[in-house]
């Protein structure tokens, strides 16, 4: 009786042993709904698109933004079709013209052929989101190259009200960007000349954020000091090999390396984007119908943003007639469904796991494998490394594995390594992807090798390893 006592009592103390303290920074509920989202979608669309231009210069008269047949459901369609989960629209690029009706200029919509005046483009995209189950959000570029008043305190409030009208009427929005274009050469109501502000501080980015958030209180802010994502640097598609979701606060003198990498020691949860478009350019020429990225050009860059614990933000520039060209839809539909086949077929599952450090019952090696993102394994507070192990009842044949940390409680792993075994004998795994940081999301992919067992060796980690997931392919 008393031997049944201790062990009742002993099992009680293995299943109630105490969650590792958090490490921070952590994220917030917008933060991790955020990076859970993965890939989604930039559109590309305005004057520019009329006249056969990158980054307009401000003098292109709104008489000549005129789709004729535009269609913000086929693009909607499109996006679902590819896997995206959300889009922004560059409502207003640096050129100043903007896509919605304001009453803050007269460099708008209203001016312009497309519906006799009475075109909304944010609210017609907002809609389709909502119809369609797609999130939506929007980029307001900070330089306007067309205003006169830029660079004085009188554009700021012109671009306030901007802020105002778009984060208040089309909602709810998921993502905010203020672009870090800032300043340079423009027509600025027929001065043409340069013009130079402090980018951390001329355009009263802590009023714009509060602005933001009133309205849309989840939405992830994009550029400017006070931002809750970061951009990684680079516009190819392309997160750093280590990339940490801690970061210092974010302003134009932050180095780049801080951009691309995050920072171990960094004092805020600021997870990294990646943005790139499908296309050599932003918004769309005709000259580029044939330069379309391919499927195998994606799913490398898929690797490299959401593979690296980044979100993948996809641009498609809106061709003339309103619509996403056929190419550019084939070929990102081919690249989803080129990635969904590499990684749907878990072979992990169903394998017996065993690991060489465990907190309790409660945070045991099987929780990578329950299919539940809320439990996880966990070792004890002076354990920062570790081995888990996965046996398999016959032979397999993989070429992909995916970690994902419980980044509720911080970001912790900073080296692993992988090794097999086939037949008794122990090989090391050589990855095609360096095994650096994890976080979120982490994919390493490798030549595919045959093996009984799957070793996953983290070698070195912030604190106690707190791994939520884990699948090979």
């Amino acid at each position: 009786m008393k031997n049944n006592i201790l062990i009742i009592i002993t099992l009680a103390l293995f299943s109630c042993a105490k969650a590792p303290e958090p490490l921070y920074p952590v994220p917030s509920d917008g933060q991790l709904a955020w990076q859970k989202l993965e890939t989604y979608a930039f559109i590309h669309f305005g004057l520019n698109t009329f006249n056969d231009l990158e980054w307009g210069y401000g003098d292109t008269p709104a008489s000549t933004f005129n789709p004729e047949s535009l269609d913000c459901e086929q693009w909607v369609q499109t996006l679902k079709n590819c896997g995206m989960k959300g889009v922004i629209l560059t409502a207003k690029h640096h050129d100043g013209f903007c896509l919605w009706p304001t009453k803050s200029t007269d460099y708008n919509i209203s001016n312009s052929p497309y519906k006799n005046g009475g075109g909304d483009l944010v609210k017609e995209l907002s809609d389709a989101c909502r119809k369609y189950d797609l999130k939506f959000g929007i980029y307001c570029s900070p330089w306007d190259r067309h205003d006169a008043h830029y660079a004085s305190p009188e554009y700021v409030e012109t671009y306030h009200t901007q802020i105002q009208e778009l984060a208040s009427n089309y909602g709810p929005l998921f993502e905010f960007w203020f672009d870090g274009a800032n300043g340079g050469d423009g027509y600025y109501g027929g001065a043409s000349e340069a013009r130079s502000i402090d980018p951390d501080n001329y355009y009263d980015y802590q009023r714009a954020k509060d602005t933001v958030l009133a309205h849309n209180p989840d939405a992830m802010i994009f550029g400017g000091p006070y931002q809750t994502v970061r951009w990684i640097g680079n516009e190819k598609g392309l997160a750093g090999a280590t990339n940490w979701c801690n970061a210092p606060q974010i302003t134009s003198q932050t180095s780049a390396k801080i951009s691309f990498n995050g920072l171990e020691s960094g004092s805020e949860w600021l997870p990294a984007e990646v943005d790139v478009s499908i296309r050599p350019g932003w918004f769309y020429h005709e000259s580029e119908d044939k330069k379309v990225k391919t499927a195998d050009e994606l799913c490398e860059i898929y690797y490299n943003s959401v593979g690296h614990n980044a979100n993948l933000l996809l641009n498609f520039p809106v061709a003339l007639d309103g619509k996403i060209h056929p190419t550019d839809s084939a070929n990102a539909v081919d690249f989803y469904k080129k990635i969904t086949n590499e990684l749907s077929d878990n072979v992990l599952t169903g394998a017996k796991v065993k690991a060489d450090n465990e907190r309790g019952r409660r945070y045991s090696a099987s929780k990578v494998s329950d299919g539940n993102p809320e439990t996880y394994w966990a070792t004890d507070d002076d354990y920062p490394y570790g081995n888990i192990t996965f046996s398999m009842d016959k032979p397999v044949t993989i070429s992909r594995v995916m970690i994902q940390e419980y980044v509720k409680l911080g970001q912790r792993v900073k080296s692993f390594y992988l090794e097999g075994e086939k037949d008794g004998k122990w090989f090391r795994i050589n990855t095609l992807d360096e095994t650096t940081t994890v976080g979120y999301k982490r994919i390493v992919r490798f030549n595919p090798v045959e093996l009984d067992k799957l070793v996953i060796n983290f070698e070195e980690s912030r604190g106690p390893l707190c791994i939520s997931s884990i699948e090979a392919y």
